[in-house]
């Protein structure tokens, strides 16, 4: 499966998302009352759904359960002006009852059911990392032909690993560098 650069871009984003949102300074879980708050500020976060949606989706974090890999994993393929139609790729998961809550008032919005579309696709990426596209090549062992396309695709893969490291490394210096904006020292 090769992940569209849509998707592949808002991929390392949403991840960091989440890992911000994680632990508080003193090193402690709070992301699930980070998730909480952000959860009720819903009605602000409705503007930002085609400016940031990586930012918005997090609000679903573990609010899917995905019933067909298959149409997930061709979601991500997909450009995003090519998604499925929401009602389309609903029958593809089911939302917890928390999640189905707020798509109701989402999918109400101009954007809505594209968003749903993206916030599916992030939280399906997140919840299994290796696991769409490793399985890809080990299905059919016998025939050369795929294996040599499984090879290439994990050795892509593994490429974009790389890429999402850098993208990490960037992001942190960023955020450090922002840090020392606002009067703190640089921390070594």
């Amino acid at each position: 499966m090769s992940i569209s650069p849509f998707f592949h871009e808002l991929r390392s984003a949403y991840q960091a998302e989440i890992d911000d949102m994680t632990f508080d300074s003193d090193g402690r879980d709070v992301l699930r009352q980070r998730l909480s708050e952000r959860r009720k500020e819903l009605g602000f976060l409705l503007s930002m759904l085609d400016l940031s949606p990586e930012m918005v989706a997090v609000v679903f974090h573990q609010g899917f359960q995905f019933k067909s890999p298959a149409a997930m994993e061709h979601l991500l393929t997909q450009e995003s002006d090519e998604f499925p139609g929401w009602d389309v790729l609903a029958d593809a998961l089911v939302l917890t009852p928390w999640a189905q809550a707020l798509a109701d008032v989402i999918v109400k919005e101009p954007t809505g059911e594209w968003f749903m579309s993206v916030a599916a696709g992030l939280e399906y990426m997140y919840s299994r990392p290796d696991k769409t596209r490793a399985a890809s090549g080990d299905t059919h062992s016998d025939d050369k032909d795929e294996d040599e396309a499984a090879h290439d695709e994990r050795n892509a893969y593994n490429a974009d690993e790389d890429g999402d490291e850098d993208d990490a490394r960037a992001r942190e210096e960023a955020g450090a560098d922002w840090m020392v904006e606002q009067g703190f020292d640089r921390k070594d």
